[in-house]
């Protein structure tokens, strides 16, 4: 099934709106416009396996974008907009994009790059112009709204978002099916139960690979979507009673986020129709889940997968219940734990942890890259650690690369994190090592508060206290920094690798 379906039997039907202006795109409308961007690619030369590139916000084109090079079979890039022009121009020189496409809301990270990029087929800008760039809308303009004569499945290449390095390319082959007849993510409708009588509320940005991903399917199979251009609490959950939004995908930094409202807040909205609240991109604290499920119900599902698409592991509400902390069983793959020698452990012992039978990816023009994340069976890992219980169910406890390693002793920041974050005036926090000269590292926190006028030495300790009345000490930071607000991603990825560096730079290492 494909868009171009859909708008043949119900061409009025929606297919998403922009929440903030209320702006209604109907399918009729998004196969048009993905008609006529597809012939345009094409009077480029553009081919099947050649890339785009686009760094938009949730702009209300961004789907009719990404639908003409996903009919074109084209790979389509999209790029974090809160990166810097540098890094942008990385992407878009490393993803060997042919076509650029931006808005005029991007341009002062967008303009830079003009002459950076002089192999640039094209470049486009939306709602405006600049020097270097053509207008989307007039290109489009006199292009047919009818299907090119060559349709074919793209794909997505996304980066990932270099929480732990630079971003990397993470590219899969081209479908080979014919065009329509993709499944997606069929999870959305296979495990999820999602029909064309679903809304889905999108409250990430699009550029990320699972609002992507899923809002994508949700249009390739008739489902309404609702998109926030930019998260707030409060509106999520209007949102939800205003459109009876049935499914969704959150992180759990937005579960804080709403958890925090005053208690009037929360409840004065109705979130019964909500039949599926899918949670992903970093683990749930136990409480935090906890809570959301006596909130919500049991209609929240978690998964762990990565933008390399090569395992799917999740599980349902009941099943968390009686799991506590897990993130699931894998569906489409196995999960070995394995030491450093890539072996596996026993049952209840860490490690790293690698898929089995999933899909295949490589890291776009980095070898090294691609062979490190191997294990000498062929089998892939995302650098994550974790553990498997006597039942099958994963558990995760840190990214490899954040393990802080003092006095001789392994600690995973994550457990300092979970326990911190549930203290009543905390809003978010990072714990990571720093250098100590007798140890090597010791634990440090940086904590953002709800209330930052209430930092001071006195709450230090509190939260001190706090922390080692849950944790063995060992595992509790010895000293906690204040900021108004830590570097994390809109998915809900905190860069935790840039506090870190910021931190040994300091001391000289």
């Amino acid at each position: 099934m494909n868009p171009a379906d859909i708008a043949a039997q119900t061409p009025d039907k929606t297919a998403y709106i922009i929440a903030e202006t209320g702006e209604v795109i109907t399918y009729a409308e998004l196969e048009a416009k993905a008609n006529q961007a597809a012939h345009l690619f094409r009077s480029l030369g553009l081919q099947r396996g050649d890339h785009i590139a686009l760094l938009l916000e949730n702009h209300d084109s961004f789907f009719q974008i990404c639908w003409a090079a996903q009919r074109a079979g084209l790979y389509y890039t999209a790029i974090s907009w809160r990166l810097q022009h540098a890094e942008v121009e990385y992407i878009v020189s490393n993803c060997e994009a042919k076509v650029f496409i931006t808005s005029s809301a991007r341009k002062d990270v967008a303009q830079p790059i003009v002459e950076a990029l002089p192999q640039l087929q094209a470049r486009y800008m939306l709602d405006d112009t600049i020097a270097g760039f053509e207008s989307f809308e007039e290109a489009i303009a006199d292009q047919p709204t009818t299907p090119i004569a060559d349709q074919s499945e793209g794909a997505s290449m996304l980066y990932s978002s270099g929480t732990t390095g630079y971003p990397k390319g993470v590219k899969r082959p081209l479908p080979e099916e014919p065009y329509g007849t993709v499944e997606g993510l069929p999870v959305m409708t296979a495990l999820y139960g999602a029909t064309q009588d679903s809304i889905y509320l999108s409250p990430a940005p699009l550029y990320h690979a699972a609002p992507l991903g899923f809002t994508m399917t949700c249009l390739r199979n008739g489902i309404p979507v609702v998109v926030m251009q930019h998260f707030e609490a409060e509106y999520a959950l209007e949102l939800i009673e205003t459109y009876k939004i049935t499914h969704s995908q959150w992180v759990p930094t937005m579960f804080v986020r709403m958890l925090k409202l005053p208690e009037e807040v929360r409840l004065k909205y109705d979130v019964s129709s909500l039949q599926c609240a899918i949670h992903a991109a970093a683990p749930c604290p136990v409480p935090i889940k906890e809570r959301m499920i006596e909130w919500w119900g049991p209609v929240i599902y978690e998964y762990y997968a990565g933008t390399e698409g090569n395992g799917f592991v999740q599980l349902n509400s009941q099943e968390w219940l009686a799991h506590k902390g897990s993130v699931g069983k894998p569906l489409n793959c196995e999960i070995h734990v394995c030491d450093d020698e890539g072996n596996d452990v026993p049952v209840g012992e860490s490690g790293t942890i690698f898929f089995a039978g999933g899909g295949e990816f490589e890291y776009y023009k980095d070898k090294d890259k691609t062979a490190d994340s191997r294990h000498s069976k062929g089998w892939s890992t995302l650098g994550d650690v974790g553990y498997l219980d006597e039942d099958g169910y994963l558990y995760l406890t840190d990214r490899k690369h954040f393990m802080i390693i003092s006095g001789g002793v392994n600690i995973y920041p994550q457990e300092a994190e979970n326990v911190l974050i549930n203290h009543d005036k905390v809003i978010d926090v990072a714990v990571f090592g720093v250098p100590n000269p007798d140890f090597g590292e010791e634990v440090k926190a940086v904590v953002q508060l709800a209330d930052m006028n209430e930092a001071s030495a006195v709450l230090e300790v509190e939260l001190l206290d706090y922390c080692r009345d849950h944790l063995s000490h060992v595992k509790c930071p010895r000293s906690i920094d204040f900021r108004p607000e830590l570097p994390r991603h809109p998915t809900g990825k905190l860069y935790k690798r840039l506090l870190k560096d910021e931190y040994w730079a300091a001391a000289g290492k």
